[in-house]
């Protein structure tokens, strides 16, 4: 058996081989590409002679990208682990805090070699559940960008516009119609000259309802007097959220046809009935959780186990007469975002979930504790219905809750 250490960077590689005893064999510095797979696949068939391809351990700090492939198509068997996992798997060496990559390399071939067993290796995914994991991740991503972008504009307004906030609060200052006006009428002067004509015509190119009705209000709110600044400081702030506008209008173009790509890589996975099946599940929010879960059917062994990779289970904290149970916090936040929203969603939709829910509640559980206690047991349905190939059905999923006492 070889136990490989590779601490990556952008350009290069550092690797160490070890053999079962931990005796170092070899280390190198391989650039990244076909070239320095290459050299490894020299250096793994020089040290490793006729080893097959299952005796070849990796540990990196990394589970996607072409390198990681490259060693899961090879054979390898390769472990993704967790940055902060090395960090602490290092103080056994010593506490000084000192760190290199050859350190760092040493350490991963080191735990692949010691504490394999407690370690995760990288899911087997299909090609397609990579796929939606890369565009439901990039459409999470634009999505946080058009946040972040917003409370920029938010913010800038609230110095010297704030009339702005009110007048286009009905609209949400995400959108296209009252972004427009906004790149229109930046200024509370301008503003005050926009016509009723002008913003309904901003209006009814989105499809508004109510446009008059709209537009009058808009018009009243721009015109209310408020406090001004010099007319130089004024003119710089309206060119920042000019731009903050105009970014924003491109982010809700690139996401919008990003979720049409989600949809359509969803659908064509043959987990996607399954999922759609779920309570609170929809096509975006399913392609997310399918996402993080990913389709690797022997990954997790049990229902507690994709419970706890979820983030959805608790953490029992025991010292001598010290004993708590506390939610997840270090855990796949895109993967927790997603349940939440199911769990929220399955309210309505499921009266089974409903009732799971109030009975938590009546036990005095707060909001956010009863939710995510609904999302554990949602995910452990999933894991059935995933495990047995069948679309969930209300009346098997919550027949031991249909009881009060069965709480």
């Amino acid at each position: 058996m070889l136990l490989i250490g590779d601490d990556w960077a952008e350009d290069h590689h550092d690797i160490e081989l070890q053999d079962e005893a931990g005796r170092k064999l070899a280390a190198a510095t391989l650039p990244e590409g076909v070239t320095g797979i290459g050299r490894l696949h020299e250096l793994i068939a020089r040290h490793g002679g006729e080893l097959e391809p299952g005796k070849v351990i990796v540990g990196i700090e990394t589970d996607r990208g072409s390198w990681v492939q490259a060693l899961i198509a090879s054979g390898y068997q390769v472990y993704a682990i967790n940055p902060r996992q090395v960090a602490r798997f290092k103080e056994r060496y010593a506490s000084s805090g000192a760190k290199s990559d050859k350190g760092d390399a040493h350490a991963l071939a080191d735990m692949v070699r010691i504490d394999r067993d407690q370690l995760r290796p990288v899911a087997g995914d299909s090609d397609q559940a990579q796929a939606v994991k890369v565009v439901a991740r990039a459409h999470q991503t634009l999505i946080w960008e058009r946040t972040r972008t917003f409370q920029r504009l938010r913010s800038t307004l609230r110095e010297y516009f704030p009339a702005a906030l009110n007048a286009y609060a009905d609209l949400a200052l995400t959108s296209t119609d009252a972004l427009e006006l906004l790149i229109k009428a930046p200024t509370p002067d301008t503003a005050v000259k926009l016509t009723r004509t002008q913003i309904t015509a901003v209006l009814t190119r989105q499809r508004r309802r109510n446009r008059d009705a709209k537009a009058a209000t808009i018009q009243t709110a721009l015109r209310e007097r408020q406090l001004a600044l010099p007319e130089p400081v004024t003119a710089a702030y309206a060119a920042a959220v000019t731009a903050h506008a105009r970014l924003i209008i491109a982010l809700n173009e690139q996401i919008a046809a990003m979720e049409e790509e989600v949809k359509a890589h969803f659908l064509n996975h043959p987990d996607a009935e399954i999922y759609l099946s779920m309570p609170g599940i929809g096509e975006i929010t399913g392609a997310r959780v399918l996402a993080e879960f990913g389709d690797d059917p022997a990954r997790y062994a049990s229902a507690k186990a994709r419970k706890n990779y979820a983030g959805t289970s608790p953490v029992t904290r025991a010292s001598g007469k010290s004993h708590t149970v506390q939610a997840r916090y270090v855990r796949n936040n895109r993967l927790a975002d997603a349940l939440q929203r199911q769990a929220f969603c399955a309210l309505q939709a499921s009266p089974g979930a409903r009732r799971y829910y109030d009975r938590q509640r009546a036990r005095d559980v707060d909001y956010n504790p009863a939710l995510r206690q609904l999302g554990n047991r949602l995910v452990g349905i999933l894991h059935g219905c995933l495990k047995a190939r069948t679309s969930y059905d209300e009346a098997i999923a919550w027949s031991h809750h249909a009881h009060p006492q069965a709480a």
